[in-house]
């Protein structure tokens, strides 16, 4: 049998979930803020040390005889920086909220398909010379673009997956904070 006092810590946690719960579209935004801006700065990270180690002059042959393990070994260590950036970014979001972290970490998530999905229109609707990426000059491998195709959904399919669930973790894992103050400022019998 509750304690009135008890009793009335819950009525109080759930009177807040009620007015603080649920989704909250500032806390996911600024989780895909921070997610985008640690992808941004890993992937430079990454790219330098390519450069750095001389991954770019690869001759045409070199990279048809290792276009595997270049391909395979280029698509993990992408889905690596996503999955670490949205963890980021979802611990960013569900820490911002005080409930729902999951939710906060799939919406910084979403965020990030939406705009995907814009950029990926507008580029459609306005063309190329709009392509932001392609005028980056970024270290590239001679490798056609049709032996990569399937590598590059299966890698699609796997980062959604992937950048989905380290938001929805980063976000519950952000949460935990609120739960272990409320623990230490009220503590639950």
């Amino acid at each position: 049998m509750a304690t009135s006092s008890e009793r009335s810590m819950y009525v109080e946690s759930d009177a807040r979930y009620r007015e603080f719960g649920g989704f909250n579209i500032g806390a996911a935004f600024f989780g895909w803020l921070v997610a985008t801006g640690v992808a941004v700065l890993l992937l430079a990270l990454l790219g330098a040390l390519g450069v750095a180690i001389g991954s770019d002059e690869l001759n045409s042959i070199e990279a048809q005889q290792n276009a595997e393990t270049i391909g395979i070994s280029g698509a993990v260590l992408f889905v690596l920086v996503l999955m670490i950036a949205y963890y980021a970014g979802g611990y960013v979001a569900g820490r911002m909220s005080r409930f729902d972290g999951a939710r906060q970490g799939a919406g910084a998530w979403g965020f990030g398909i939406i705009v995907t999905i814009l950029l990926a229109v507008a580029g459609a609707a306005f063309g190329s010379q709009y392509n932001l990426i392609a005028t980056l000059n970024l270290p590239s491998i001679p490798v056609s673009q049709d032996s990569l195709a399937t590598g590059g959904l299966i890698t699609l399919i796997v980062v959604i997956l992937a950048t989905l669930l380290a938001g929805v973790l980063g976000g519950r894992v952000g949460q935990r904070y609120h739960e272990r103050v409320d623990q230490i400022v009220a503590p639950r019998v």
